[in-house]
């Protein structure tokens, strides 16, 4: 499986000229009945040794972390980010191989973060936060930590991408400076804590901006920028729904007949948001929380042994039709939203060669 990048980097090696390469692309469009922008493609497999060497490659950290443990815990989770540095040098920065990519990726950032947590839990930082009076000094010294772990993992995430250009590095960086944020708000500010959900709401629409600003230097979606904006908006679409869906009270057991409109009238609003930037993630990351709703209704009118199947055949029905008609419909709502949005958002193909 070749990914868009593949290609533009096979024009610019001389391999295929940029003509064939426009009627390769052409040509998938045209089999696959929808263009590439707007088939969201993000490359998780070059192949089935992608799978065989992670799964080679988990094995070895484990036993390393293993090994680490037994000697000191914070040997554990740096034997472990070491080695998946050592590992992308090959699998990543020579083979390019997609799924050992960012698995390696993942290790090294939560390696990262393992070792100075540990490095500070194992040391009497504990005894010393405990000498201070009061509960809100105690969560100041305690939240300026968690800040300082946050920000040195973030750092190592930029290291990361500036050595090895993995897509989903941006969007775990953006993940650590959210939580360096948060902790730092919570930990010195103490009326803040009551507001953490909405915190996480207002972190989540930065980030869903930030994979914006990355989606919309590359409208065709041809380039390694695109493939950052998907992993952004993955970690972007769950902060937003999940507070938005909390705010509303979803899951605090009294799911009312009106209170499931309002779910699923948001959910239509995430599904008018991601056909006009052409992004998924929303609709999947507030799935959850619609279903609930949609149970919630059926057994309220009464359809109790049935209603866990009634929801799943509305729902899987309705997204497969979102599904089959997602470029007709994008085109009606781009179109609406007036020529000076629509230029900017991912191209609407009205015909297909």
């Amino acid at each position: 499986m070749y990914a868009e990048s593949d290609i533009d980097l096979a024009v610019e090696g001389g391999a295929i000229s940029a003509e064939a390469a426009a009627a390769l692309r052409a040509h998938v469009a045209a089999s696959r009945h929808a263009p590439a922008v707007d088939e969201e493609q993000f490359r998780l497999l070059t192949g089935f040794n992608d799978i065989f060497v992670s799964i080679a490659g988990m094995l070895l950290l484990a036993a390393l972390a293993g090994i680490g443990a037994a000697i000191a815990h914070v040997l554990a989770p740096a034997l472990v980010a070491g080695a998946a540095w050592g590992l992308a040098e090959y699998f990543t920065r020579r083979r390019r191989m997609a799924l050992p990519s960012i698995l390696l990726l993942l290790a090294f950032v939560g390696g990262v973060a393992a070792t100075f947590g540990i490095a500070v839990a194992d040391t009497a930082v504990g005894d010393w936060i405990q000498s201070f009076h009061g509960q809100n000094s105690q969560a100041a010294i305690a939240s300026l930590i968690a800040a300082a772990i946050g920000l040195l993992t973030a750092l190592a995430a930029y290291a990361h991408w500036r050595r090895f250009h993995v897509p989903i590095t941006v969007a775990a960086g953006a993940v650590s400076v959210v939580a360096v944020a948060l902790s730092l708000i919570a930990g010195l500010v103490p009326a803040a804590r009551d507001a953490i959900i909405p915190l996480i709401l207002a972190a989540g629409l930065v980030m869903f901006a930030s994979a914006m600003r990355w989606d919309l230097s590359d409208r065709e979606r041809r380039t390694q920028r695109s493939d950052v904006a998907f992993w952004l908006h993955l970690a972007a679409a769950p902060m937003i729904a999940h507070a938005l869906f909390h705010l509303l009270g979803v899951f605090d057991g009294d799911m009312s007949a009106a209170k499931a409109v309002v779910v699923l009238a948001l959910y239509v609003a995430f599904a008018v948001v991601a056909l006009a930037v052409d992004r998924r993630a929303l609709l999947v990351s507030s799935l959850a929380y619609v279903l609930y709703a949609l149970y919630a209704l059926f057994t309220q009118a009464g359809a109790v042994e049935l209603s866990a199947a009634f929801t799943g055949l509305v729902i899987g029905s309705a997204l497969l039709l979102l599904s089959a008609f997602w470029q007709s419909v994008r085109q009606r709502i781009v179109l609406a939203l007036g020529g000076g949005l629509a230029e900017r958002l991912p191209p609407v193909h009205l015909r297909l060669a």
